[in-house]
């Protein structure tokens, strides 16, 4: 009397119920955890699909951070929220009728030029760029001092050598810089190969704030909680069930 277990075994001289496995409390906390399962899984995917755009990298211009055939994950943002030190993917009639990828260096009313010491240099500072090619930071296209207009960014591959970047359109009329509206995302993670998120441009934060990572490890975490959830309260039943089964062996077994 006033228990809440049920077996789902056969009565003595009945025929077996089909009543739910388990307690009332334990059916109904996982309900309540697939329920909260669900909301974690699609809404991770949905707030996903929302904020961030897959891209295909056809080019090898920003080795090694992005290798070309790359499928990167890049967080739809306005041109104004774009920072030194992001990669950003962007279009420009003058440079290509197709998405492209390249690192921003300089913002408006920066001062940029290459190479001294084999290192960029912006607003006089030398930029520290662990990202570039290993041993060949002094390889890069070297330039005389730019001066970024206003409202606009200026643009290099971190492939140095063979990027076709602001360097290679010094001579158009806005000087190889590209509008901060032409920019689309920024990208946050290489997701194939699985090289996870990109690292943090430190170099520049001497000359200003460095943009906040996105919501992605976020995302994935709500993802990854959600299934753990589902799977949690989809295994009650079976475990309740098989729990009951054994306990009824035993009491069969006492009482024999």
């Amino acid at each position: 009397m006033g228990g809440e277990s049920t077996t789902g075994t056969a009565p003595r001289g009945g025929t077996a119920t089909t009543a739910p496995v388990g307690t009332r409390t334990g059916q109904r906390l996982s309900g309540l955890a697939v329920a909260l399962g669900l909301v974690l899984f699609l809404g991770g995917f949905v707030w996903g699909a929302v904020v961030y755009r897959p891209y295909t990298v056809p080019t090898d211009s920003m080795t090694p951070t992005i290798g070309a055939g790359d499928r990167i994950l890049a967080q739809r943002v306005d041109g104004a929220e774009v920072r030194r030190g992001d990669v950003v993917v962007f279009k420009d009639a003058t440079w290509a009728d197709a998405p492209m990828v390249k690192r921003v260096v300089a913002v408006g009313g920066d001062k940029v030029s290459c190479c001294e010491d084999g290192k960029l240099t912006v607003n006089g500072k030398e930029i520290d760029e662990p990202y570039l090619p290993a041993g060949k930071a002094a390889e890069s296209s070297g330039f005389a001092n730019v001066t970024v207009p206003e409202g606009r960014l200026f643009l290099l591959g971190d492939e140095r050598r063979t990027s076709l970047d602001s360097t290679a359109h010094l001579t158009d009329a806005a000087g190889g810089t590209v509008a901060r509206s032409a920019v689309d995302a920024r990208v946050d993670s290489v997701v194939w190969p699985m090289d996870g998120m990109l690292p943090r441009p430190t170099g520049f934060a001497d000359l200003g704030a460095l943009s906040s990572p996105g919501p992605l490890r976020t995302i994935l975490w709500a993802v990854a909680v959600g299934v753990v959830l589902i799977l949690a309260g989809a295994a009650y039943g079976p475990v309740a069930k098989r729990a009951a089964r054994t306990r009824a062996r035993r009491e069969s077994a006492g009482a024999g």
